[in-house]
């Protein structure tokens, strides 16, 4: 199986922070830039070393905010991880991903005590079709980029430009030669949302890439396909969102926001 990234090194230091060093392979290359990573697979890189981050079994991560600093340089960087507030009920972890001398991107997650609340649970968020009933959709190849190759995409009815459903997985690992949880490979492909409904259908005018990715989550997501249910919204003075309810192949498990920048091409 190939992979998104290659581990270089990881070290512990004596405070608790955790430094990873990692090699991106052409399967991580953005859309916007040949030179760039794609900011999915970096996402889920990050999710996987909070993930990893000194794990707690009666606790889990209920939201993850992404903040983009600047181009994500296809090259060699580092991930540092560490927590900043800890806690017995919830705690604070932070992973910055450094090219150099550069902060390109900050991680924050919430980690925060699980217990039974079965009885008073309740959804408004309702499910989807399974992937496997949808037609193949052939409708990302209108991005470059080794990433946009590397996934497989279904189509949910009723597509439009700014708004609907697609599914997305792919069989790639996170990190080569280590096994990808399903929490790092479903993260791992949350960004794809702002390019499945651009507003833009044909030659695109207007950029409009994301500055975050914040990801809230009510369940631990499972399985190998993401469900994207999203709608892309255009503001008058060069800002957008684009907005999901997230969805697995057992259905609905939170929600997603990414504030987009809008510049002409």
């Amino acid at each position: 199986m190939t992979a998104y990234y290659e581990l270089i090194k990881k070290t512990t230091e004596s405070n608790g922070l955790v430094i990873s060093r990692y090699k991106p392979t052409m399967h991580a290359q953005g859309a916007w830039n040949e030179h760039e990573q794609h900011m999915a697979p970096a996402s889920g890189l990050l999710a996987a070393e909070i993930e990893q981050f000194s794990p707690k079994e009666n606790m889990r991560y209920g939201r993850l905010s992404f903040d983009i600093w600047g181009l994500i340089d296809l090259s060699e960087f580092t991930i540092e991880t560490q927590v900043i507030r800890p806690g017995r009920t919830i705690e604070l972890i932070e992973a910055t991903l450094r090219s150099g001398e550069k902060t390109l991107i900050v991680a924050r997650a919430w980690r925060m005590l699980t217990q039974d609340t079965s009885t008073i649970a309740g959804l408004e968020d309702k499910p989807t079709q399974h992937p496997e009933e949808l037609p193949v959709w052939h409708g990302m190849k209108r991005w470059s980029g080794g990433y946009i190759a590397s996934i497989e995409t279904r189509k949910g009815p009723q597509h439009r430009a700014g708004k609907g459903i697609i599914w997305v997985t792919n069989d790639k690992a996170m990190v080569k030669g280590h096994k990808t949880s399903d929490f790092a490979h479903l993260i791992g492909m949350v960004d794809t949302a702002n390019g499945i409904v651009p507003r833009q259908q044909e030659d695109f005018q207007w950029a409009f890439p994301n500055l975050d990715l914040q990801i809230h989550m009510y369940r631990q997501p499972q399985g190998k396909w993401l469900g994207l249910e999203t709608v892309q919204q255009y503001g008058t003075d060069g800002i957008g969102l684009t907005s999901s309810v997230l969805h697995d192949v057992h259905g609905p498990f939170g929600r997603s926001e990414q504030i987009l920048t809008l510049r002409p091409m």
